[in-house]
Formats: C-alpha cells, structure tokens, sequence
C-alpha cells in the first residue's frame, strides 16, 4: 500500500519540513516553502538499494587518463574544459528561447561515431524531426524518445545503450514512485538522483536541460546544482543574434571560459573570433564611439562602447545603459565632474556595449569615459586607439589583470594605440609593434584625447 503524507520543502535549498515555516532554517531565505503531497510505496526501497562497496585507500585506486568526448562544438569543448567526461552529469539553464533545446540537439547530432538518445518531454518525435530539419543535420546514430517516465527513459536507455543522453528537459520528467506532479521540488530531486546513478554506473554522460525563474534562477531545489558535475548557463538577448555560453560550476574543468555563438534560421554557429565582429562600425569617424580591449573568462576581446550624451529635454537628466551596470556608470560620471570638469549633470547619457553582450570586466572603465567625454565634446576618437585600463574615484588610472594579453589582442587586430595605466610592464616585443600610451589620472587622458579642452 501506498503510504501519502504532507511535507513542505524549501524551493531554494531543498530543506524539509513537517510545518509551514517563514524562514528556512538551512538557508535563512523567507517564504520559500511550498506545500507537497509525496507517497512512499513499497517498492520505492528496492530503486534505492546501494551497491556494495568497499573504502579503499588512495594508492589501491587504480588511476586511468579519461579521454573526453568531443561533442562536435569547439565553443561547448571550451566551456567544458576539452570537452564531455565519461559519467558525468551536465545542467544546461538559460531563459525560454535562448536556444537550450537547440544547442543540445546539435550537440546529440554532432558526436561522431557514437550512439547518442536524446530524450524530449517537451516535444514529439515529429516536431524533433522538424527542428533538426531546419538545422540541416542527419545522424543515423542518435535515437529519440518522447517521454516524461523516468521509468520509461531509464528502460529505454538500459535497452539502446547509448553512449550519450540528453534531458529535455528535467522539469517533465515524472518518477512513478512519487505521486506529486512532474516539475516539482520532489519529483525533480528524484528524477534527477536517479539518472546520476544511471550516470555513474553505465559511464554514460548526460546533459539535462532545466528550467529557471523569473529572477534569472535555476528552477528547482538548490540541491539540484550540488548533485550535478557542470552547470551551463546560456546567455543572451532575443534581440540580437548572439549568444554566451558561461559554466557556474565545473569539477572537471575551469569556470572561467566561455563560449560564443551566432543564432541564425538553421541553428547556432560558433564565433571563434568575436573581436571582428563586435568592432565592425568602429571605422566611420562617428563621435562617442571607444574601443576596450575587454576579458571575459580566458578569453580577451575587443569590444565597442557607444555613448551618447544630450541636453536634458525634460528637465531631470536620463541615465541609460545597456550591457554595462548604470551604478557603475553614475560612477564615472561623477569622476568626470569632480575630477575632469565637465558639468554633465543637465545632461542625458546613454550607454551601449554593441552586440548586446554584458560586460563586468572593469578594463573598460577607460573606454567608457573615453566614448562620454567624445560625444560630451562631438570628437572622433582615432580609429586605431583602443583602451585597457580601470578608473577610480580620485580619478586615477589603475591597472587591470593580464594587461599584457589585452595588448597582444589588439596588436593582433591592427590597433596602432592602447591607453593602459602607468606601472604596467610589457613585453619590449610587443612594445615594438604597437604604440604604448600610459596614463596616471582623468586628466592626462583628457589631455592626450582633447588636447587642452577642459
């Protein structure tokens, strides 16, 4: 007989409870819990009988090189640390119509010479066949499955033995066992558990595909990220074409990386070089316009920060950015007035970071004061100048991080220029092939981009 009881589970860290409770007591988060009604049959002891086993100490265990799974995508490669690990379980979130599904079927379609399942309770087997149409891929070696039974899945996964799994997606997966409704606190905890035994024990790897909340949150109990080896999230706007594909968490790999791709009609491709493109209207002699010599995870690039500043037509000034945090912006604005002169506090000013990319990266904290203070003044910046440098609130110039492979990129890319802060060492070969410019405060910038406007 079925035995059904009634637990309140904690939606951000999975902490149960018998009562209602305001504050969880494990996360100390307020009115995270939620109602649910959970049955224990008599089988369900018999899914989670352990296997055997014995400790062992470090020098019995034997040791073997692992030998990655290519996934077909050099970008996913990147991101992962070189590509899937046998056995392990990757989380793939991002928000609806990023293109999750559609990275993970290209993916279940690109692994050469490996039978792959790709399991959707999302979709039927037609609007799969649709989807990977206009993708323009054929594989004969990837097997697809419309089901939302865990039991199922695992049934059929024990059956093809593929050698790669994808979940689309975790929320719609429903275990037998349990007698909530798919998408639950519960439900999700279990299905999920369940495959990373699947996981560990058939060294089979598994993408699953999850869900996030309306604040930009993975769905589901906190505890959903600890059980699994990565967590993707896919970044980006609907409105411009590309997307950015960062890893939270990666036991067999650096968090650091990211990945970029392009979104057109017949799927993802991959940007292996965004610097060409992120600066392709930096050569028109347009005001307001800088070029930053950014870092993103591993990855230096040159980006393009657009500013516009106008007389306030309602009175009370606008303050807008897009890509880049306003408070930030406010920031160096008040630098600019304090420290440089320049009264824009009757002034709107708009902030873009082209490409629709966001960026955190303090390094270009000088390009943005540069592109405000070039249309502040309606000045051209040259077109070979670019900029690496952070600015600060007494209006100093400080270095950032691996400066050095911030002027190697822009030396790659034809810069003749680059604004960097006083105190940074360089290589003298590279100093040999592009002009160095070291600035100590605001006004050694104004001065070398204005001359003697204040």
């Amino acid at each position: 007989m079925a035995k059904s009881k009634s637990v309140f589970f904690c939606r951000n860290c999975g902490f149960e409870s018998a009562k209602w409770l305001g504050k969880c007591p494990a996360c100390n988060e307020w009115n995270t819990f939620a109602e649910e009604i959970i049955s224990t049959k008599t089988s369900l002891s018999a899914l989670h009988q352990a296997t055997k086993s014995e400790p062992m100490l470090l020098d019995q265990i034997e040791s073997a090189e692992i030998e990655r799974i290519d996934s077909g995508l050099n970008e996913l490669n990147r991101v992962l640390g070189g590509g899937m690990v046998p056995g392990s379980m990757v989380l793939l979130g991002g928000e609806p119509g990023i293109g999750k599904s559609t990275l993970a079927l290209q993916v279940a379609l690109s692994v050469s010479n490996l039978k792959t399942l790709y399991v959707s309770g999302e979709e039927s087997l037609q609007q799969i066949k649709l989807r990977a149409l206009r993708l323009g891929a054929a594989s004969n070696s990837c097997y697809f499955l419309s089901e939302t039974s865990l039991e199922t899945v695992l049934q059929q996964a024990q059956t093809v033995n593929p050698s790669f799994i994808v979940i689309d997606s975790i929320q719609t997966l429903q275990s037998d066992a349990i007698e909530s409704s798919a998408g639950t606190i519960t439900q999700i905890r279990e299905c999920t558990a369940r495959l990373l035994r699947y996981a560990k024990t058939s060294n089979t790897p598994i993408i699953i595909i999850g869900h996030i909340t309306k604040d930009g949150t993975l769905a589901g109990p906190k505890v959903l990220e600890h059980i699994v080896d990565v967590v993707l999230q896919f970044e980006g706007d609907q409105h411009f074409l590309y997307r950015v594909l960062r890893a939270h968490k990666n036991r067999f790999g650096a968090t650091s990386e990211l990945g970029i791709f392009e979104m057109s009609a017949t799927g993802l491709s991959e940007v292996t070089n965004p610097s060409q493109i992120l600066i392709s209207h930096a050569h028109q002699q347009l005001s307001g316009i800088a070029i930053s010599a950014a870092i993103d995870g591993q990855r230096p690039f040159m980006i393009e920060t657009q500013a516009l500043v106008s007389s306030a037509a309602y009175g009370t000034p606008q303050r807008s950015t897009t890509g880049f945090e306003i408070r930030r912006l406010n920031m160096l604005l008040a630098v600019l007035e304090k420290r440089a002169g320049f009264r824009l506090g009757a002034k709107d000013v708009f902030l873009n970071i082209a490409g629709g990319f966001r960026i955190d990266d303090p390094g270009i904290d000088l390009a943005v004061v540069s592109a405000v203070l070039s249309s502040n003044l309606d000045v051209p910046l040259p077109d070979s100048l670019c900029f690496a440098a952070e600015v600060g609130l007494s209006g100093e110039i400080r270095p950032v991080s691996r400066c050095e492979q911030r002027v190697s990129e822009a030396r790659k890319l034809g810069f003749g220029t680059v604004v960097i802060a006083s105190g940074v060492a360089l290589n003298s070969d590279i100093e040999k092939t592009i002009k160095v410019i070291r600035v100590d405060r605001i006004e050694q910038l104004v001065r070398f981009l204005f001359g003697s406007v204040s």
